[in-house]
């Protein structure tokens, strides 16, 4: 169920596509630094913990 493009097809497709894969590449990326910010975090709240602990 796709509208008829037209000679315009190849160009609207591709933008389409290339906005997809930039939302992706976004998603991935804030996955990616979530993670290491929460890693990092981890470490924080681990030398904390061992230096209240003494």
């Amino acid at each position: 169920m796709m509208p008829e493009l037209g000679k315009y097809a190849e160009t609207v497709l591709g933008a389409y596509a290339a906005s997809f894969a930039l939302l992706a590449l976004l998603v991935g990326a804030s996955l990616w630094q979530a993670r290491r910010a929460r890693r990092a975090l981890d470490e924080v709240e681990k030398r904390e913990r061992a230096r209240h602990a003494d």
